[in-house]
């Protein structure tokens, strides 16, 4: 199938190009400021179905709303018309249609358009009132507040919030393009004769920057948030999305002696706890015991050997462990427990524990193996 994308290089064109391109049997036509009319009159002979993705919402002149919502929807459906192609079109209008501004009246006669259109040549016609939307590839200071607020918080810049109990209806650009490759298929979602998104968020705006400022904390702390709740999930994707690029990375601290070093990579109150533990040749770690905390050891590099003793036996168990064969060792309560370097070498372990360190109380009890 060839589809015609118009808007390709913005926010939700270049997200549903990523996708076609990753899908077989899809040709993608890309209408862009740059598309010549020749170009634009020999796409609109070929596509098989059309997305209809450009449009103006920030111009410097008011004027320029009706040339890029109203008028360039009318060239597009004059070309189409043109070609004798009937291939179904989907258009993106926006919530706004409600307000009396001048972008949300040029929104609603591009609708207008496209129903006559529709009615006037047999055409199947899918329109998409969207509210606010966010994901990768949007644009701060343009798309979207959340956009905004990642882009400034994740450089350490003040953010403005006037009403904090704002709530915003937000679709997840993801949720979009899976919406969209239904209507192609021609199952969207209906809502009366709009079709609609059916994954969305209410969320207010208090909370979404609290949780951007969690996500920027989480690089020093190294808590992160509760990723369970598919909204953050989401938004926490996103704000990854507007790191600096000479940004991704971030120090941990290494908490070394002799024996070598514990580092903690990432800890939640709702999944624990993961660290790096670094022991050099010959050295012997833990000789502790836990009432209620549990852990996981995991070798991935050097040799050694765990050892258990519960506490009312005189039995060791012992379990030998490589970086040459990965294998989880549980760390049950009640036992005493060691891990020993027995290489010539470094010996690397990744441990989870199933709770963050609490030092009020650490449920720790030194006792030997």
């Amino acid at each position: 199938m060839n589809i015609l994308v118009t808007g390709a290089n913005g926010f939700v064109g270049k997200n549903l190009i990523a996708t076609l391109e990753q899908m077989e049997d899809y040709n993608v036509l890309k209408v862009t400021r740059q598309t010549t009319a020749e170009e634009f009159n020999e796409y609109a002979q070929k596509a098989d179905f059309v997305y209809h993705l450009a449009g103006v919402n920030r111009p410097e002149k008011e004027e320029e709303f009706v040339e890029g919502n109203v008028d360039f929807t009318q060239t597009l459906l004059n070309a189409l018309i043109e070609a004798e192609n009937k291939a179904p079109i989907l258009i993106t209008s926006s919530t706004q249609v409600a307000n009396d501004s001048a972008y949300g009246q040029s929104k609603k006669a591009g609708e207008d358009l496209v129903f006559q259109y529709g009615n006037d040549y047999d055409v199947k016609t899918y329109v998409y009132r969207l509210p606010n939307l966010f994901g990768k590839w949007s644009k701060p200071n343009y798309n979207t507040v959340i956009a905004t607020f990642s882009h400034k918080i994740a450089r350490g810049e003040e953010i403005t919030i006037n009403d904090p109990e704002v709530e915003l209806t937000l679709v997840y650009i993801d949720d979009l393009v899976e919406e969209f490759l239904r209507a192609m298929s021609d199952q969207p979602t209906k809502d009366g004769e709009y079709c609609v998104v059916p994954v969305s968020y209410q969320e207010k705006l208090g909370h979404i920057a609290e949780l951007l400022q969690e996500f920027k904390d989480s690089r020093s702390n190294r808590v992160i948030s509760n990723l369970d709740d598919d909204f953050t999930r989401k938004l926490y994707s996103t704000y990854l999305n507007f790191l600096p690029v000479d940004g991704f990375s971030y120090p941990l601290v290494m908490h070394e002696d002799p024996r070598g070093s514990f580092t903690e990579f990432v800890k939640s109150p709702y999944a624990g706890q993961v660290s790096v533990n670094v022991s050099k040749p010959g050295i012997t770690k833990g000789e502790h015991w836990h009432h209620t905390k549990n852990e996981k050891f995991l070798v991935v590099s050097g040799q050694g050997v765990i050892r258990f003793r519960d506490y009312f036996s005189d039995e060791v168990i012992e379990y030998e462990v490589s970086g040459e064969k990965l294998e989880v060792v549980d760390i049950p309560t009640g036992y005493t427990h060691s891990i020993v370097n027995t290489g010539d070498h470094d010996m690397v372990t990744i441990m989870w524990v199933n709770e963050m360190f609490d030092p009020n109380n650490p449920d720790t009890f030194f006792l030997e193996v």
